[in-house]
């Protein structure tokens, strides 16, 4: 039996040839704006549906997010659509993993500060001793072991950092990792060189890491938050930067451009974390490379073609939880 999907919103003529190439024939596929007449759609594929478009499509099973996380818009709204299943797609999860890896690395070699001043013909740092820091045999606690934990954990053992996760949905088993519930938290932050945040941003998550939190970390601990911005407390993170006790790098912040013109100037945060030192920013491209759209070509059809055959799709988002 055909499986018919719609593809909402306009997509490039690129990313659409290269979906329909990995597509099997079996699947019709349409895209745009407007829903095919009749809307006979077994899956939409949107971030954000409109009721109209749930009213309209009487036949939906599935509603695949293109991304990863669950907007609250779509939470919202698809609490009352119980009878169809919510996934999403984490084709993000192999370059932000990468991401966060970097972002330790460049923290811990201090390598902006020593680039910007060999640009001024300085090479004073190479006569430093403790200018760049060890990774090998740190210990790793990484917040979140999903598909980006998991990618990370991976990248830090092959660097033989000693490597804890904390795991929100339940799952207990880590290869040479040791996995802990969330309840450990407090006992962890103390014995933990790098803390990475790779979990989603929910009702439990929001402001998990507090000024009490942070005040846990040991001197010289580095974050690397690649998730939310909001997981972390704005002001208790600012202040534990500020006075130098640990150092930072930071992908996702608490305030971002509302359109076109503000992309050229829009503080991430009511804190000036620009002038700190110690905290290497980028403005949420993370899951940003030359192969993003392939990636999310990728994962799309590899949904849509289990679906196909009837199995259970991956990625099942608990619409009530939020992720």
């Amino acid at each position: 039996m055909p499986l018919n999907v719609h593809l909402h919103h306009e997509h490039n003529q690129a990313f659409i040839v290269n979906l329909k190439s990995l597509l099997d024939d079996d699947i019709n596929l349409t895209w745009g704006d407007s829903l095919p007449d009749p809307a006979n759609c077994h899956i939409l594929v949107s971030g954000v549906p409109d009721k109209e478009i749930m009213e309209t499509c009487a036949n939906l099973k599935y509603l695949i997010i293109p991304w990863a996380g669950l907007p609250r818009a779509t939470r919202k709204l698809m609490l009352d659509y119980p009878h169809v299943a919510v996934h999403n797609i984490h084709h993000n999860a192999l370059p932000a993993a990468e991401m966060a890896f970097l972002l330790m690395l460049a923290v811990a070699k201090n390598i902006i500060s020593i680039d910007a001043a060999f640009r001024k013909h300085d090479w004073s740092t190479r006569y430093i001793d403790d200018c760049a820091g060890l990774v090998s045999g740190k210990k790793a606690l990484i917040l979140g072991y999903g598909s980006i934990g998991k990618r990370i954990a991976s990248r830090c053992l092959a660097f033989d950092m000693d490597v804890s996760a904390l795991n929100y949905s339940g799952n207990s088993k880590g290869d040479k990792i040791k996995i802990f519930p969330p309840s450990k938290l407090d006992n962890l932050l103390p014995h933990t060189d790098v803390l990475f945040l790779s979990l989603p941003l929910t009702d439990d998550t929001k402001g998990l890491i507090d000024k009490k939190r942070l005040s846990m970390l040991p001197d010289g601990a580095i974050i690397v938050n690649v998730s939310r911005g909001r997981i972390i407390d704005e002001e208790a993170l600012y202040e534990i930067l500020k006075s130098g006790r640990i150092k930072a790098g930071l992908d996702v912040w608490y305030n971002y451009p509302e359109n076109l013109e503000d992309r050229k100037n829009t503080p991430p945060s009511q804190y000036p974390f620009h002038e700190l030192p110690n905290v290497i920013m980028t403005p949420h491209l993370a899951e940003n490379t030359n192969q993003t759209e392939i990636l999310r070509a990728m994962e799309i059809a590899r949904l849509l073609n289990i679906a196909l055959k009837g199995h259970p799709l991956p990625n099942r988002v608990d619409v009530i939880r939020g992720y």
